[in-house]
C-alpha cells in the first residue's frame, strides 16, 4: 500500500495492519467483519455516516480518501475499533460512536481537515504540505 504515494499530498510511508493472525496463538481471534479498510468505509461507514457534503462551510470528504495518509491512519484506527467493539454486545457500538466514530469523522470531514480542497463531483484535489518541523537539539531525545 505505500507504493506510489509519492504523487499524493502526504506522501508518508503508509502500512496497513495485518489482517491475518500473527501466529498459532492468535488463531483463537474472532473472524473480520469486513476483510480490510476499504470495505469497512464502502461498506459500513459511508452508508452509516451520512451528511451533506461541501455545501457552504459544511462538511468536506475526499472520494478517494485513501490518497491521504492522515485519512487512511484514522479510518484504520475505526474499523479496527468497530471489529472489536462489535463483538460487545451491551455497549459496544455506543462507544464506538462515541469514542471512535465521533471523534474521528469530526477531524476528517471539518472543512480545515485533510480533504480540504477535494469535492465530490471533482475528487481529490488537495495539495496540503506537511507541518513544518526542525531537526530537535542533538542529544535531546
Amino acid at each position: 500500500m505505500s507504493e506510489g504515494l509519492g504523487e499524493w499530498d502526504d506522501e508518508l510511508e503508509v502500512t496497513a495492519l495485518p489482517t491475518e493472525p500473527a501466529d498459532e496463538e492468535d488463531s483463537d481471534a474472532p473472524e473480520l467483519f469486513y476483510p480490510n479498510v476499504a470495505e469497512f468505509v464502502s461498506g459500513k461507514l459511508a452508508t452509516s455516516y451520512r451528511r451533506q457534503i461541501n455545501v457552504q462551510g459544511g462538511v468536506t470528504w475526499c472520494p478517494q480518501w485513501w490518497k491521504h495518509a492522515e485519512a487512511i491512519s484514522r479510518l484504520e484506527a475505526l474499523w479496527r475499533a468497530w471489529e472489536f467493539l462489535r463483538l460487545d454486545g451491551t455497549t459496544g457500538m455506543s462507544v464506538w460512536w462515541r469514542d471512535h466514530a465521533d471523534h474521528h469523522m469530526s477531524v476528517l470531514l471539518s472543512t480545515d481537515g485533510p480533504f480540504k480542497g477535494c469535492t465530490p463531483d471533482d475528487g481529490h484535489r488537495s495539495k496540503l504540505a506537511p507541518l513544518p518541523c526542525e531537526e530537535p537539539p542533538a542529544g535531546l531525545f
